[in-house]
């Protein structure tokens, strides 16, 4: 299970968060009314499913023995009152075949993440 903690920090919207052993910052656009010090929330789902993507790529075609050098992945999130679209585009680099580049693009669609953003989504809140 992945644990995220986001914690008040100094500034007037920076919060700290802590994953794992890591910490990263979270903050919004001076617009927003923050201090633009790290990604905003929205910033995180696109990072989650542009290196998600990348990453999910990388894994199968060093599996398979394909000459991937670079899967560089550009995730456009646009976030409206009731719809977030995402826009994914993969820049494949590498002497690969029309099948491999065609077998990669539908990898990408099954990534973890993309899976996770297309699924059923589930959350729970309470106050503790």
């Amino acid at each position: 299970m992945n644990i995220a903690i986001a914690k008040y920090s100094e500034g007037k919207m920076k919060h700290e968060v802590q994953v794992g052993s890591h910490q990263i910052i979270a903050d919004v656009s001076v617009k927003e009314g923050g201090e633009d010090l790290g990604p905003s929330p929205h910033d995180f789902l696109a990072i989650a499913l542009a290196s998600c993507t990348a990453i999910t790529l990388r894994m199968y075609a060093t599996r398979k023995g394909w000459p991937l050098l670079s899967a560089d992945t550009t995730v456009n999130l646009d976030h409206q009152k009731d719809l977030v679209k995402f826009d994914r585009q993969i820049h494949l680099v590498g002497d690969l075949s029309e099948e491999q580049k065609q077998r990669l693009l539908d990898i990408a669609n099954h990534c973890p993440i993309h899976q996770a953003l297309t699924g059923k989504i589930e959350v729970n809140t309470k106050l503790v």
